[in-house]
């Protein structure tokens, strides 16, 4: 089993909406092109340098899909629904904050702020 998270470098001040908006067009055809964000190309290089979305990778990897799906503005993950994934987890939730990233859960329709206090995976 798996699940998904979206990582995605919305405006500050951004409505729920509109970041709600921004990965339904991450996840839908025709994404937006332009100009790589910084906080994005940040995040993904810290993520990958700990757990690589490239082979050769170990049996206790904690993606399901790989290479990760990397846009101009977000990072797509399809994670192990197990303990595995447990520290890409912790790992996610500490950039997403210090890059001030939104990480959105499509399954519950959950968005967290990079404000949000750290959450308990």
């Amino acid at each position: 089993m798996s699940f998904s998270l979206l990582v995605l470098a919305a405006r500050p001040g951004a409505s729920d909406a509109e970041v709600r908006a921004m990965a339904g067009a991450c996840l839908g055809p025709g994404h937006r092109e332009g100009e790589l964000d910084e906080r994005i190309v940040s995040f993904y290089e810290h993520l990958r340098g700990r757990f690589p979305d490239f082979l050769p990778y170990g049996a206790d990897t904690p993606w399901m899909d790989t290479p990760l799906a990397v846009g101009i503005d977000h990072v797509g993950m399809q994670l192990s629904f197990s303990d595995r994934s447990r520290a890409a987890l912790e790992l996610i939730d500490q950039l997403a904050r210090r890059y001030r990233l939104h990480i959105y859960d499509p399954q519950g329709d959950e968005l967290k702020r990079p404000e949000d206090a750290s959450v308990s995976w």
